[in-house]
């Protein structure tokens, strides 16, 4: 071992929260390895959120123009190229991973090594890594991993060639018929865009509602907008086994007749990747899902080593992770920053888009709190109605003793946007009064914010 790499810090994972930390740890002279063991960038960059938002526009466009006739415009009949959208995503997410690797690869004090990374033991104090045939020396590690695609366990799985979020974008053809395992936000995602260019889509989902983390005004409201555009939702259907059918697949489902498609989409939950970095041999446990429990500043139950990211189990989103990174630096330098008190807020980019913040409907029935409630209909907003986007609902949760939002849901156009103003509010613990007295631009959709607020009621 007298060949170890000593670094005063190893980050595994140049996702979300890595880079960033890595910048601020070589920032105060510290010598840092970076460690990834694909492309950097990570699940956001590579597989997730900007290749499908990519991918999302270019459906977005297709679907304008084929409902383009009810703003009185003509535009003849519309095509998709599956292979110029592909190219569209494919140039700009390769842009970014070269950028983000050039600047990894050219900061003095840092170095990228590409590799899977694993615990092999301890040096005195220090953490020894092995990356391939390389040993890495260090005192403090920081774990920023990320999750994979489950697997599930259902018989025939190994004898079909299934897709998961990674594999999905990098198909060289349109699925004539997609058949998608998983109602929650991945598959719902990816089951509209490829609807909208022009894939028949089975969504197979086992409980009784699709996005069941959401209330079902919302989890109904996006079945119904997504049956109109053509989807085939299936809730309530449990997969009793799979099989190849030559050219495809066939789900075979209980009590009901088989689904026949060419290609099969699993997008039932995540597996956090700490498998894979043998912790076992520095005395650091999982939880039973492979989480890392971490307290507000990411501290794991090991000194020197710190989670962050989705392997945490406080965020699997992006946003989240940056975040972490951001609350680490904080506590790093001096701060008093903490994810213990982080509100929840993500959101699901359908089309139109869910955004959320804070508590659901059952979160607040849950917290004891006398809680109010005020939702309307999309189609009662002005600038919905004048861009002909009328699917969705706004939702509003407050706390009726204490003039707080406790949480919101805007299902609809921009909502993934104007959601964060609530957001902001509650960031900055102010009344619900505030947004209910300020004068809004018409015609906006946050506009209807004072209106809602008007209408509040005990929750039921």
């Amino acid at each position: 071992m007298s060949d170890a790499a000593a670094f005063d810090a190893i980050v595994i994972g140049a996702g979300q929260a890595g880079p960033g930390l890595a910048y601020h740890l070589v920032s105060t002279g510290r010598t840092v390895a970076i460690v990834e063991a694909d492309r950097v960038g990570g699940t956001c960059l590579n597989r997730g959120c900007r290749p499908t938002k990519a991918l999302r526009a270019s459906a977005r466009v297709a679907q304008l123009a084929r409902t383009a006739s009810r703003h009185g415009v003509h535009p003849g009949e519309v095509t998709v190229d599956f292979t110029a959208v592909m190219a569209r995503k494919d140039a700009m997410i390769d842009g970014w991973v070269a950028s983000q690797a050039d600047g990894l690869e050219h900061t003095e004090g840092m170095t990228l090594i590409h590799g899977e990374a694993r615990f092999t033991g301890r040096r005195g104090s220090a953490f020894e890594i092995a990356v391939g045939d390389r040993t890495l020396v260090s005192g403090q590690v920081f774990l920023n991993v990320g999750t994979r695609a489950t697997k599930p366990s259902i018989p025939g799985i190994d004898d079909v060639e299934w897709l998961d979020n990674d594999r999905v974008l990098h198909l060289d053809a349109l699925p004539p018929h997609l058949v998608i395992l998983g109602g929650s936000y991945i598959g719902l995602e990816i089951g509209q865009i490829f609807a909208r260019f022009g894939s028949a889509v089975t969504v197979i989902e086992a409980g009784p509602r699709i996005a069941s983390r959401e209330d079902p005004e919302i989890s109904d409201e996006i079945a119904r907008f997504l049956g109109a555009e053509g989807s085939d939702i299936r809730t309530s259907t449990k997969v009793e086994r799979i099989e190849s059918t030559g050219d495809g697949v066939r789900v075979h489902t209980a009590g009901g007749a088989p689904i026949d498609g060419s290609h099969l989409l699993v997008a039932i939950g995540r597996t956090p990747n700490t498998d894979r970095l043998d912790l076992d041999r520095i005395g650091l446990d999982t939880d039973e899902r492979g989480y890392l429990h971490t307290d507000g500043v990411f501290r794991t139950s090991v000194d020197g080593v710190w989670a962050l990211g989705d392997i945490n189990g406080r965020g699997a989103f992006t946003h989240t992770s940056y975040q972490d990174y951001e609350i680490l630096v904080d506590h790093l330098t001096g701060g008093s920053r903490s994810a213990d008190t982080r509100i929840p807020t993500y959101a699901m980019f359908t089309d139109p888009p869910l955004g959320r913040v804070g508590m659901s409907d059952a979160d607040a029935r849950r917290s004891g709190r006398r809680v109010s409630k005020a939702s309307i209909p999309m189609s009662s907003v002005t600038r919905a109605a004048l861009d002909g986007e009328c699917d969705g609902l706004i939702s509003i949760l407050v706390d009726a003793e204490s003039r707080r939002f406790l949480g919101a849901s805007v299902l609809g156009i921009t909502g993934d946007e104007i959601v964060q103003i609530i957001g902001a509010l509650m960031h900055a613990d102010a009344p619900f009064d505030v947004l209910a007295e300020m004068l809004p631009i018409h015609p906006t959709v946050a506009e209807f914010y004072p209106t809602i607020l008007g209408r509040l009621e005990p929750l039921s």
